[in-house]
């Protein structure tokens, strides 16, 4: 809680209340039982956690960026897996308040904002990850509608929610050729693949979601055409913003997990907190944790303010992050030597859940790129 004000310590401590008590007890089961915990969202939608930094005319919190990654950070020490879904609808329906006209606002966000909607983000497809400008979903425009026509993998949330946030091809080839689409569940012509089997993030689906001759109003699409990948990148700021935020929270947890097991843990008839090399492991943890920390904060503050270098701090942030926070999990684990491998231990459901922080939201490798290509004007 350093440096925050009485307001920001006092959205902390909802959400730490609300992680301990509705999110952690049924982590496990999650995980376990691929649940998908619709009505524990909802719950955390009537805190304002459904639309953070949404505007409150149309049902958000009207938070700013930093009040947000306290959120997210919070609500992951309960459950990381669900809380990046909730970051990820979080995204979308920033993504529509901010780009999306007053009819599109008033249409899509109060429903999503008290999550009796949901939200999924659609931009990578099979043959197009980290390249995503090369992106070949087609929207063919027919009078007052687009044809769509195509495929997106790895969606979180696909088949299970209700409004998918669409990047596709309006025109020719490159980022200037995409736009952003907004289809509803139930529109002829969408489906999805199979439930993707994943090492973590379980409490969440993860599908392909294919456009067979889908017809799309032009009154759905955000922004002008070619705009999309504009739109697209700008949600991704935040993104690699609310991800390592949730890196943050599952690294806490371990933190505090492995700081327990030390303390209970009898080893050569003394505690395991008495061994001075675990002491200086524990040491460095809890200081990469703090370090990490700030360099999200900051990048927030930037994000929020508008600045110019708001985008190489983010991915600055999201890299440095992600993966501190995995290796600050990990450790935590071995620490927990072979009880740290079992499933009736959380901290191995935090490395599950965290590893895939470093892929998403633009791979960590890409974070290197985006950093270097300012750092020399590439």
């Amino acid at each position: 809680s350093t440096g925050l004000t009485e307001e920001q310590k006092e959205f902390q401590k909802v959400a730490l209340d609300f992680a301990a008590k509705e999110m952690a007890p049924h982590m496990a089961e999650w995980d376990e039982k691929e649940i998908f915990p619709v009505e524990t969202m909802r719950k955390a939608a009537q805190l304002g956690f459904g639309g953070i930094y949404v505007k409150p005319d149309v049902g958000g919190s009207g938070l700013s960026r930093l009040d947000t990654s306290i959120i997210f950070e919070a609500l992951s020490t309960g459950c990381t897996s669900t809380t990046a879904y909730i970051s990820i609808h979080n995204m979308c329906v920033w993504m529509i308040d901010t780009f999306g006209n007053e009819e599109q606002r008033r249409r899509f966000c109060p429903s999503l904002c008290s999550m009796e909607k949901f939200a999924s983000y659609c931009l990578t497809e099979p043959g197009s990850g980290s390249d995503a400008a090369s992106l070949l979903t087609s929207a063919q425009r027919k009078g007052d509608s687009y044809i769509l026509n195509g495929s997106k993998a790895f969606i979180s949330g696909g088949g299970d929610t209700d409004v998918y946030v669409v990047m596709c091809r309006t025109g020719g080839p490159g980022p200037k050729g995409i736009s952003c689409l907004v289809l509803e569940k139930g529109t002829p012509g969408l489906s999805f693949g199979k439930k993707e089997k994943k090492v973590g993030w379980n409490s969440q689906p993860t599908r392909a979601v294919i456009f067979e001759d889908c017809v799309v109003p032009v009154g759905n699409r955000l922004g002008a055409e070619g705009q999309g990948f504009s739109i697209a990148m700008k949600g991704l700021n935040g993104g690699r913003i609310n991800i390592a935020s949730c890196s943050l929270g599952a690294a806490h947890a371990s933190v505090l997990l492995a700081q327990e097991h030390l303390t209970v843990r009898k080893q050569f008839g003394e505690p395991l907190a008495n061994n001075q090399y675990l002491q200086f492991g524990l040491a460095e943890m809890a200081t990469r944790l703090v370090a990490a920390r700030l360099m999200v904060r900051n990048a927030a503050r930037a994000l929020q303010e508008g600045r110019e270098d708001a985008a190489v701090l983010c991915s600055m942030a999201k890299l440095f992050a992600t993966d501190e926070c995995f290796a600050i999990c990990n450790q935590a684990l071995q620490m927990h030597g072979g009880y740290g491998y079992l499933k009736d231990y959380a901290v191995q459901q935090f490395v599950r859940d965290i590893r895939v922080h470093q892929i998403l939201e633009g791979t960590n490798e890409v974070m290197r790129m985006i950093v270097a290509r300012s750092l020399l004007q590439c």
